[in-house]
């Protein structure tokens, strides 16, 4: 196997932790709705880092990176200055040329936003569709099929 081994949680969920810090926050020291979709950013990159699969080797070796094609946010708490927050990212579903992903903040209170993120594989520079390259489609299955499992558990 080309690149980075592979480390598909149990459940399927890839977690990334984070702090709020004051640059993300209003001036009431809730955090800035826009800032959520910076969060999820950060803890996609680095779902695809601790997988195996980073997204750099992607565009280098292959000429093909994500890019999202829609999200869709539903706001349920705010999140404040110097909370801890952990972004918890599960693939729902993968297909030849696009991933969606479910991304959930939450602090200590429960979840503060639920992202639902569809991800778009394009051809470097010309933007048109491509088709996600067998490691990528491979890991992104497994854990799709891992996180389905753990949600049948619950």
């Amino acid at each position: 196997m080309i690149g980075h081994p592979r480390s598909i949680p149990p459940d399927g969920r890839h977690r990334y932790a984070l702090r709020v810090y004051y640059e993300d926050t209003d001036a009431g020291g809730v955090v800035y709705y826009a800032n959520y979709l910076r969060f999820a950013e950060r803890a996609r990159t680095e779902a695809l880092r601790d997988l195996g699969i980073p997204h750099a080797e992607l565009l280098r070796e292959h000429g093909v990176m994500f890019m999202v094609r829609r999200v869709e946010v539903d706001y349920l708490r705010p999140a404040r200055l110097d909370e801890s927050l952990t972004v918890i990212t599960e693939p729902l579903a993968v297909g030849g040329a696009s991933a969606t992903l479910r991304q959930d903040v939450q602090g200590q209170d429960g979840s503060c936003a639920v992202l639902t993120v569809r991800l778009a594989c394009v051809r470097q520079g010309e933007g048109k569709p491509g088709r996600l390259p067998q490691r990528w489609r491979v890991v992104l299955t497994d854990m799709c099929n891992a996180a389905a499992a753990a949600r049948n558990r619950e």
